[in-house]
């Protein structure tokens, strides 16, 4: 990316450009792009295609003002944080189910970087409810964060199981991958009917008292631990939230296609 291009993507997530690639800054910026870049998979049911490279990625974010799911977000956040000069290694990582089974490999994306002051760190801004800042990558202890008690532990095999509250959310391979690695899983998720992501609509960001979510036509809507919902009735409604919540302009709403 070229400074206009990098300016660009700064003014769509709401944040200054870092004076040097440190760990406070590498903080701002997670923050900022969960703040401002939803969790997505609208592309799938609208019948847009996903491409993995840094240009069609930013291009999504920033142009189109739109988010996507894992490997899309922290596809092109890797990219922008590269070319802020953060050290940027993309990770593949297999989510677990809620029966504690591990999914298929390159089912996540996420990014280890590390910054010029000596931080070494787990980036994810793709994973929807998870860790609002950077774990640290090399911490086996509990790790507060604002989302929860976080833990990153190594395995017997020298992979890592990252843990929410006590919970495993996924399992990460520590070796370093393209982004072009991860078209299968891409494709696996877009495409299967044993993806969680065909089989359902959801659009995700977080806010500063909490959380705003729109799954189907039901809108949830989090803050200072409040929750409440609201039932949308008309696609007209269904296109104003996602404007008004995610910033999502589109010209029909996207359905869950029924199983053949």
């Amino acid at each position: 990316m070229d400074t206009e291009r990098i300016d660009a993507y700064l003014r769509r997530i709401g944040a200054e450009r870092p004076a040097a690639p440190t760990s406070r800054a590498l903080h701002d910026l997670h923050l900022a792009h969960l703040r401002s870049v939803p969790f997505e998979n609208l592309s799938i049911h609208l019948g847009q295609d996903i491409e993995l490279t840094d240009k069609a990625l930013v291009s999504k974010v920033v142009d189109a003002r739109r988010g996507g799911f894992c490997y899309e977000l922290n596809g092109a956040f890797g990219a922008l944080l590269k070319a802020l000069g953060f050290d940027v290694v993309l990770l593949q990582a297999r989510v677990y189910d809620d029966a504690g089974e591990p999914g298929i490999p390159f089912d996540h994306l996420a990014l280890r970087v590390r910054t010029e002051d000596g931080g070494d760190w787990l980036a994810d801004v793709g994973f929807g409810a998870h860790s609002e800042l950077p774990l640290a990558y090399a911490d086996r202890g509990e790790q507060a964060d604002p989302a929860g008690a976080f833990r990153v532990a190594e395995t017997p095999d020298g992979d890592l199981d990252i843990l929410k509250d006590g919970k495993r959310q996924y399992l990460a391979d520590p070796r370093p991958r393209a982004l072009s690695d991860f078209k299968v899983g891409a494709w696996y998720h877009r495409t299967s009917p044993d993806s969680h992501f065909t089989r359902s609509l959801v659009c995700s960001r977080l806010t500063a008292s909490g959380r705003v979510t729109l799954s189907g036509r039901t809108l949830t809507t989090t803050a200072g631990g409040e929750r409440e919902t609201l039932e949308l009735t008309t696609e007209a409604e269904v296109l104003a939230a996602y404007e008004r919540h995610f910033g999502i302009a589109l010209d029909r709403e996207p359905h869950v296609r029924e199983k053949e």
